[in-house]
């Protein structure tokens, strides 16, 4: 069921009784926006996170308000697969009800991880879909399902498959939007009802302070204004929780894809050719993870 209660479409206090949400990046700012939802309806958070101090932090500002919930720990850094496999074999012996792939990471120093990508490209995309994999047959089991966050900035830029974690590129939309593309379509190639795509059009989070400081002690406060606040950009996120759209179809904002209550939205952003080469791609590196 779902009632407007003034901050757009939201699903019943309480929804989540008795269900474990497994959420990556759970203290940035969507992250905790959604904690927060997920305890307000009485779901069990299960945080994979980087920081074992802002996630100490958080469980004990939640706990406070929510004091009947459960919330769990393990730490998770996409960069680091070794992380990756070790969270997905303690996820695939004990599994989530939900897990939403939140993490991500726009603007950073970047370089070469352990498995020879660009580290933009491993956060953003391989790594979690590495763990939809891992995970989609357990999540597909309990009757849940795997969100995974996606972004307007898919459209910047078409795949290369001769520059495929855009190495070679600089222009950081470029190659966050590269990652994006990749992650998006290679799970609606699954073809799974358990897996959802959804994006919270444009946020003030920490992944937007990636402007030189006078820039952004400029643009900060017309930003905070002008965007959906966190909690309200997370809505589309908590809808994705729901709702297992048909086709290349994903749950976000209804004005211009930044602004407004969820709505699920047909992509024509990437054709059929494309398509087929980005999942042809992302078996040929999952497969090859496999073996890591």
């Amino acid at each position: 069921m779902i009632k407007n209660d003034g901050e757009g479409e939201i699903l019943l206090k309480k929804d989540f009784l008795h269900k474990t949400i497994a959420i990556s990046g759970s203290t940035g700012g969507l992250g905790k926006a959604l904690c927060y939802h997920i305890a307000e309806r009485g779901g069990n958070i299960l945080m994979l996170d980087r920081n074992e101090q802002k996630a100490s932090l958080l469980k004990a500002e939640l706990l406070e308000k929510f004091p009947n919930i459960n919330i769990d720990f393990l730490r998770l850094d996409l960069e680091d697969f070794s992380d990756v496999k070790s969270v997905a074999e303690a996820l695939k012996s004990s599994p989530p009800d939900y897990l939403i792939l939140n993490a991500g990471a726009y603007s950073i120093p970047r370089h070469k991880t352990s498995l020879g990508f660009d580290n933009v490209f491993q956060i953003n995309y391989l790594s979690p879909y590495y763990l939809s994999r891992q995970l989609l047959p357990q999540i597909r089991e309990k009757g849940g399902r795997i969100v995974a966050v996606g972004s307007i900035a898919h459209n910047y830029s078409k795949t290369d498959d001769n520059d495929i974690d855009f190495s070679k590129q600089t222009r950081a939309s470029r190659v966050y939007g590269n990652a994006k593309r990749r992650l998006m379509f290679s799970l609606f190639s699954l073809e799974s009802e358990n897996i959802t795509v959804a994006h919270p059009g444009i946020s003030f989070t920490g992944i937007t302070a990636h402007y030189p400081k006078l820039v952004f002690a400029i643009i900060k406060y017309p930003m905070k204004i002008i965007f959906m606040k966190p909690k309200r950009a997370s809505l589309s996120i908590l809808k994705g929780l729901y709702e297992s759209p048909e086709g290349n179809r994903w749950i976000g904002p209804r004005f211009f894809g930044i602004w407004g209550r969820p709505k699920t939205k047909a992509l024509k952003t990437c054709d059929q050719a494309e398509q087929g080469r980005i999942n042809a791609v992302s078996e040929r590196l999952y497969s090859n993870l496999l073996s890591q």
